[in-house]
Order: C-alpha cells, then structure tokens, then sequence
C-alpha cells in the first residue's frame, strides 16, 4: 500500500507539471489530429460487427472514455493525450458512429452496455478500468458499472445531464416534446436523403443535415465526417439514440441504483445552461443538482467537483480538469483496493 501511494502521489506531480505546460501554451489554438480522418484499430466483437478503438499510453491501469450521445472517440483529442503521457488509455466510436460498424437497434443504454462489454473482452483491455463518461456516456458508464462491478475501479462523469426535468421546468419540457415531433420528422428526411445517396445536398432544407465543418478539425477531419455522416447508419443510429433519451432521461435517477464504495467523481460544468430562456434556467439548473447529487449519493466514494469556465463539453473547455479528476479516481481506487 505504501509503494502504490507513493506511486500516486508521483503520478499526481507528474500530472501537475503536465497541466502547467499546457496553460503555458493555453493560447496555441487546439486542433483534432488528422489521425482521426480514419479508423484507428477495428475490433471484432462478433456477428459480423466491429468497433473502431483508439488506445495510447501504457502502464498496468487503463482508463476508457465514453463519448456523450452523438459524439464519436474524437471529443477525446485534448483529454486522451494528458493522459496517455503516465497511463493507457482508450476511446471508441460506439455503434454507428465514426469508424464503427452500425448496431442493432434499439440503440439505448442496455445496447450499448453490451457493445462495450464485448469490445473490452475481444480488444483484451485490462480490467478493472477506470472509466470516464461525458453527458449520455455517464449513463453507460452507470449502467456498465452496475452490471459489472468487478470490471469497474473508479467512475468520472462529466457533467450528467438533468434528469426528470420535467419536475422542476415544466415549460421547458413542453416545449422539449413539442419541438421532438418536428426534429425527428426533419431527421426521418436526412436519413431518407442517405439511404438514396442524396447527401451531401444542395436542396435547401437537406443542406442542413450535415451542419457546419468542426472548427477544432482539420480539412482532412472535416471531410472524413462528411463522408461518415452522408451514411444511413449515421442517422438510424441518430434517430434511435435520440428517440431513447427520453427513457434515459424523464425518470429521476434509480433509487435503486448503488455503486458500494467506488471511487465516484461527478464533474459539473459551471455554464451548462448559460443559453436557456430565463424563464427555464434556474429549474434546469435545479434539476441537473439534484441529479448529480443524486448520483454522488449512489457510493460512499462519491464526490461532486464543479468546474469552472466550462460549458457542458467539459472534456473540450477544461481538459485538464478531467485529466485532474481521474488521476484522483485512480488513487483513491488504489488506496480502497484489497489488493495487497
């Protein structure tokens, strides 16, 4: 036990120093790697099916990142390398998204538990792991580590997302379902456009599909998502995931939901809803600290950190923070083990 303190606390100074470099060069503008125009490691996890893994670093701990709803391994490109310089750690393109082969669907939380249960077998990551989740990803870090809690250490969720808002801003969950009707019916035609090869369009209203080029990505990067997202399985896996929120989200969090003792840090971004209507605001912001307060309670070894200067993609604000917070997850996994 001493020596794997003593291995934190050199950890933890080493982390420092990294973070201080990086708020040297704060002002140098932070792009996505063009390694990210094509697939990094394609894993098989049966029926035909693969998932795209994007692993460096190396060291006897691995830390898996978990993507939020339509975010792809790429949300990690200035998190990933903070951590890679002292541990080894993994992203992935979940189902139908980036590089990956498109899943079955429904896509919801028990599908996409299952996916990453098989990708950690078949890509022989070692476990237990300590996983980071951002927004819809922390649901599935949850869930994957209620369903296996041997294979999960140490929990960072990045800014959780409201639940059961429709408690505390009933207009904002009115309008929420009204405007659902009209952005499924609009996503239906993007995915009617893909599957005639019709994208990308210069109709006026199919032209919004595919949205604006990624200013943190390079023209190599850029067009690499345009090709991945004039795709049909991009927007079934769209449509479906969005369509699964509302299970995900309407209910409060599970009483029943318990981690036991795992390390369990809940990141809260400071400007989550800084471009709600004033009238929503401060129900929504109700709502999402009864929620992550709500998740903290589910381990003894929970904790809530807020960050500042953050809008909801902490992981692209304040990478540092993130990289801060699983090195703490990681110690504190370490000091609680049993192992001797």
């Amino acid at each position: 036990m001493y020596l794997k303190a003593c291995g934190v606390l050199v950890l933890a100074a080493m982390f420092g120093q990294a973070v201080a470099t990086d708020a040297n060069h704060a002002s140098t503008p932070q792009r996505i790697p063009d390694s990210y125009a094509e697939a990094a490691k394609l894993i098989d996890i049966g029926h035909g099916r693969h998932l795209n893994l994007r692993c460096s670093g190396s060291g006897t701990q691995t830390v898996l990142l978990e993507a939020g709803a339509l975010a792809d391994s790429s949300t990690w490109f200035k998190v990933q390398p903070l951590l890679a310089t002292h541990v080894h750690v993994c992203a992935y393109d979940r189902a139908g998204f980036g590089f990956s082969s498109e899943g079955p669907l429904p896509r919801d939380l028990d599908a996409d538990v299952s996916d990453l249960h098989a990708l950690i077998q078949h890509a022989g990551l070692a476990t237990p792991l300590v996983m980071a989740g951002h927004s819809l990803g922390s649901n599935i870090v949850r869930q994957y580590a209620s369903r296996y809690p041997a294979e999960v250490s140490a929990m960072v969720l990045l800014d959780p997302p409201a639940q059961d808002i429709g408690r505390f801003a009933p207009g904002w969950q009115k309008d929420e379902d009204t405007l659902s009707v009209q952005r499924f019916a609009f996503l239906r035609q993007c995915a009617a456009a893909a599957e005639k090869h019709a994208l990308p369009s210069t109709d006026k209203d199919l032209s919004q599909c595919l949205g604006e080029a990624d200013p943190n990505a390079s023209a190599k990067v850029n067009a690499a998502n345009l090709a991945l997202m004039s795709k049909p399985a991009y927007w079934h896996t769209v449509l479906s995931v969005l369509q699964n929120n509302a299970a995900v989200f309407k209910p409060p969090v599970s009483k029943q939901e318990t981690h036991g003792s795992t390390p369990l840090i809940v990141l809260s971004a400071a400007n989550t809803y800084a471009d709600a209507l004033p009238r929503d605001r401060k129900g929504l912001e109700e709502a999402k600290a009864r929620t992550q307060a709500q998740i903290v309670a589910t381990s003894s070894g929970g904790a809530l950190v807020h960050v500042a200067d953050s809008s909801h993609d902490i992981e692209i604000d304040q990478p540092e923070a993130v990289a801060k917070a699983v090195v703490r997850a990681i110690g504190e996994a370490q000091r609680t083990s049993k192992i001797p």
